[in-house]
């Protein structure tokens, strides 16, 4: 796979250890985009490392069931995303517009001891050498059951979409597009991530809308899926 100006056949191309990201609710997915504001000097610390070496860098969430998210340093959920930037822009006020594209997903191993401000992690790719390929899967999808959930959603609060950018993008890039944005937990976001195919997190972000599209119709009344 392709992310900015690098290819990535395998996991023996991305770094043994990566700058973390921990970032609570949000996940990053491969092929996808994503941009980030960063302001906190160890993160703006970490982008300057980034930079200055591979690009790459490690998204990953607090461990949501821990209870521990809140601490200065709370313990990280198993699996995140590696991510390439491919995109900075300086805001003259000490901060860093950045666009990431996902690589692939990543087991965390170890947490290693640094005198960095910013955590570094040492990485497995067991079981994610499927996010280096282009399409896996994509014939296997719903993508018409897909959309529709999405439209119904979109109905139910009053927000608009780009279609011709969604009939454009492929099956891959659209799925991954939308469990990113969706306005689900922490857990259901690490559910979309640690999914185990692309038709698997199809059908989990639809089972996802359809219960809060359910819930919307009991609580409110008159939100149905046609």
């Amino acid at each position: 796979m392709r992310a900015g100006n690098a290819t990535y056949s395998s996991f023996s191309d991305l770094p043994a250890t990566v700058p973390l990201f921990p970032l609570a609710g949000a996940v990053l997915l491969p092929k996808a985009q994503m941009p980030l504001n960063i302001f906190e000097p160890r993160y703006v610390a970490m982008i300057d490392a980034a930079l200055s070496s591979d690009r790459v860098i490690g998204m990953i969430q607090p461990d949501f069931a821990s209870g521990k998210t809140e601490e200065p340093v709370p313990p990280l959920v198993g699996i995140g995303c590696l991510g390439r930037i491919i995109a900075v822009q300086e805001t003259g006020d000490g901060r860093y517009l950045v666009t990431l594209t996902g690589i692939a997903r990543f087991r965390l191993e170890e947490e290693l001891a640094t005198l960095t401000p910013y955590r570094i992690g040492r990485i497995a790719s067991a079981g994610f050498a499927e996010d280096f390929g282009t399409g896996l899967g994509e014939d296997e999808v719903d993508r018409d059951g897909l959309v529709k959930t999405l439209r119904a959603y979109l109905d139910a609060n009053d927000l608009e979409a780009d279609w011709d950018s969604i009939d454009r993008a492929s099956t891959e890039i659209l799925v991954n597009a939308l469990a990113m944005m969706s306005p689900y937990g922490p857990a259901e976001k690490q559910a979309l991530l640690e999914a185990p195919d692309l038709r698997t997190r199809a059908e989990t972000l639809v089972a996802l809308t359809e219960v809060d599209l359910a819930r919307r119709s009991r609580d409110e009344g008159g939100v149905t899926l046609q």
